[in-house]
């Protein structure tokens, strides 16, 4: 609009100097030239007034529309140059407006990831380098900063998940390694235990699945979920159950913790399949019962009185120290032979009679006499008396007595080392007398329910026992107990 305002305005200007060409024109006289001194040339014709004044009123147009044309130049070059600047200015406005925009965006999120802050930094430095080189409002408006920043979010985020995946990727792999590596651990003491291949080709293959299990975990809890706890405890059952199985005999010993237990296979293996872990199934041990003869001499009262015989089942029990706690130690044995002390092989016997008989008799006879007489004189009390006694006795006593007493002793010991000497007559007859001789003696104790022997009055006693108990009962020979097992 601006434009063609001035355009009008220089029209007019026009048409005014046209008119003011016309006004001020006047008529003028040509100056008349001398002739030339060439005659060669013909005579120039002489100009018309008409011809002259339209010559000049041309001229001033061209000079008028020159005029016009710098001042149209001129205020065009300025209107030109006044948009030129209007347009700079809001250029550079919009400009500074993008960049602190682009700023803002970028400096109010946290990026903290350096790695990706850089992939952030080459959108943030696109976006900067596209608004410098913008060249137009126009191109400077259509630039869409927050998609740009919501670029470079989207790319930084994607990179923090691509690390954290990476990084995720890494640790799961390190975590089903040291897996791997656990279960392997765990399963070596049953590899390297002695196991038929059945059992060890089972084995290998529970290590197997279970590592195949860990490799095609996607989570590190699935790799953590996964326990060889149950496989090793089935495992290591059916180790024992095969161990149990080839030891000889119907019988085994189970050692846990230094308690030892005479047990039958059947025994054995109903205690080992109850319980449920498999690190306490390792703490049991498994051995075979071969039986020694072991001599003890003990009391009669920590053998149950000497009450005992050949073939008995018996079980034993120690004190720990003089105020400990009682234990078992052996939980079966059986008795091979009693033997009674020496003091039991004595005999002694002794008898007495006595006679008597007394008489006594006796007489007695008393005679009294009293007399008393009281006076009272005034205030003065006065008594006088007399007693006479007479007593006459007569006694007579006589007493007899008789007895009579003979006892003889004799050495069971001395007679069996006679007899094993050859150095008494009848030897067959004395053995067949003395044969069982002690069990009469405790045979006559419970009889009669006379306690003969004394109870500390001590015992040999040969045991049959698992050789493994040996060292227990050694150990504890001064506060060991013997228990009859009643059936």
């Amino acid at each position: 609009m601006v434009v063609l305002k001035v355009a009008e305005d220089i029209e007019a200007k026009i048409r005014r100097l046209r008119e003011l060409g016309k006004v001020t024109a006047e008529p003028e006289t040509p100056p008349v030239k001398p002739p030339t001194a060439s005659a060669k040339k013909p005579p120039r014709r002489p100009r018309s007034i008409s011809s002259i004044r339209e010559r000049e009123r041309r001229k001033r147009i061209l000079i008028g529309a020159s005029i016009l044309i710098i001042i149209i130049l001129i205020i065009s070059i300025g209107v030109y140059s006044y948009m030129q600047s209007r347009s700079a200015n809001e250029l550079k406005d919009l400009r500074t407006k993008k960049v602190n925009e682009v700023n803002y965006y970028f400096s109010h999120y946290n990026f903290s990831n350096k790695d990706c802050a850089q992939k952030a930094v080459q959108v943030r430095n696109l976006v900067l380098q596209k608004i410098q080189s913008a060249n137009s409002v126009d191109e400077l408006k259509e630039i869409n900063v927050k998609a740009y920043f919501d670029k470079a979010v989207q790319v930084y985020q994607e990179c923090v998940k691509e690390q954290e995946r990476i990084a995720y990727e890494k640790q799961l792999n390190q975590t089903k390694q040291a897996k791997i590596q656990a279960i392997e651990v765990a399963f070596q003491p049953l590899l390297s235990m002695p196991l038929p291949d059945s059992l060890r080709t089972k084995v290998v293959s529970a290590m197997k699945t279970l590592e195949s299990q860990v490799m095609s975990a996607k989570t590190i809890e699935e790799v953590n979920s996964i326990n060889p706890d149950s496989y090793l405890l089935s495992l290591w059952r059916d180790y024992y159950f095969w161990k149990i199985d080839n030891i000889p005999g119907n019988d085994v010993i189970l050692e846990k913790e230094g308690t030892k237990q005479f047990l039958s296979k059947a025994e054995a293996k109903s205690l080992l399949s109850a319980i449920t872990s498999y690190t306490e199934l390792l703490q049991y041990k498994v051995y075979k019962v071969q039986y020694v003869e072991i001599a003890l001499v003990l009391p009669r009262d920590r053998i149950t009185g000497g009450f005992i015989q050949p073939g008995d089942a018996v079980m034993f029990f120690a004190k720990n120290g003089t105020k400990g706690s009682y234990r078992e130690i052996v939980n079966q044995g059986y008795v091979e032979l009693v033997l009674l002390p020496t003091n039991a092989g004595q005999i002694s016997v002794s008898e007495s009679q006595s006679q008597s008989s007394s008489t006594s008799s006796s007489t007695s006879t008393t005679y009294n006499e009293n007399h008393a007489s009281t006076y009272n004189p005034g205030d003065f009390q006065y008594s006088n008396g007399t007693t006479v006694s007479d007593t006459y006795s007569n006694s007579q006593s006589a007493s007899q007595s008789s007895s009579a007493s003979y006892s003889y002793s004799v050495n069971l010991a001395e007679i069996l080392k006679a007899i094993a000497a050859g150095k008494i007559q009848a030897s067959d007859q004395a053995k067949e007398a003395l044969q069982s001789y002690g069990w009469k003696v405790i045979d006559l104790e419970q009889s009669s329910d006379m306690l003969v022997l004394p109870p500390n009055t001590e015992f040999l006693v040969i045991v049959k026992v698992p050789s493994i108990f040996v060292p227990d009962i050694l150990q504890n020979q001064q506060y060991l107990y013997v228990a009859k097992v009643s059936t």
